[in-house]
């Protein structure tokens, strides 16, 4: 039989943890609970991000896609020249009187200068028939204003820029009322013969955010 003595003897010999490897422990889970979670959130952010820049590609795009059917100025009253006090003032470049919705926009030159959303001058961003792009649920229901009225795509801008580019180096920008005389051989070349280069910034601004980020930006020429 065990003495009571030699029992407290042999319960206290047996090895635990001290209090130094127990604070040592909690360090290192610690470390490795603060790493997964860091991953976690960078993972989210990258997905997020990838996520924007597929929706700004598809915004930026919808706007090409309107271009291709539009001529580059205005099909009935084109760009020319009018003296105004004997001075020579183009007329026709941008948006004609009257022309205020997307569903006017009938040339391409209309669309120097318009914003698309985000406290643009129309309501939001619009697809490649000129209409509203409206902000719907994760659920695929529309959302509405207070009047019941469907609103554009929340957060979402498209702005566009038109320039006259030379034929020879679209590189070369051109004022819009940039025109060459004939000159020897050169039969010269009129208001309204230049290409156009055409370019989308499309930009975001979430909920918490104090101005818009550019997540896309595509350009291209109009022959």
């Amino acid at each position: 039989m065990v003495a009571p003595t030699a029992k407290l003897r042999r319960a206290a010999a047996r090895p635990g943890f001290t209090l130094l490897e127990t604070c040592m422990a909690l360090i290192i889970i610690g470390v490795g609970v603060l790493a997964f979670v860091e991953a976690q959130r960078s993972f989210m952010a990258n997905n997020e991000w990838s996520s924007h820049t597929a929706r700004a590609m598809y915004l930026a795009n919808e706007v090409r896609e309107l271009c291709r059917r539009l001529p580059r100025h205005d099909p009935v009253t084109g760009l020319y020249f009018e003296t105004v006090d004997g001075d020579s003032v183009l007329r026709g470049w941008g948006p004609e009187s009257g022309e205020t919705d997307p569903d006017d926009i009938d040339d391409i030159d209309d669309l120097d200068g318009a914003t698309f959303g985000d406290h643009g001058e129309f309501a939001g961003p619009i697809d490649s028939q000129g209409q509203l792009i409206i902000e719907t649920t994760a659920a695929g229901e529309v959302v509405n204003d207070d009047e019941g009225n469907p609103i554009g795509l929340v957060g979402w801008s498209q702005a566009v820029t038109v320039v006259k580019v030379d034929p020879f180096n679209y590189a070369t920008v051109r004022e819009d009322d940039f025109k060459e005389d004939p000159q020897g051989s050169f039969p010269g070349r009129a208001v309204d013969r230049y290409p156009l280069r055409v370019t989308v910034s499309v930009s975001y601004r979430g909920r918490y955010d104090s101005e818009a980020r550019e997540v896309a930006s595509v350009s291209w020429i109009a022959p």
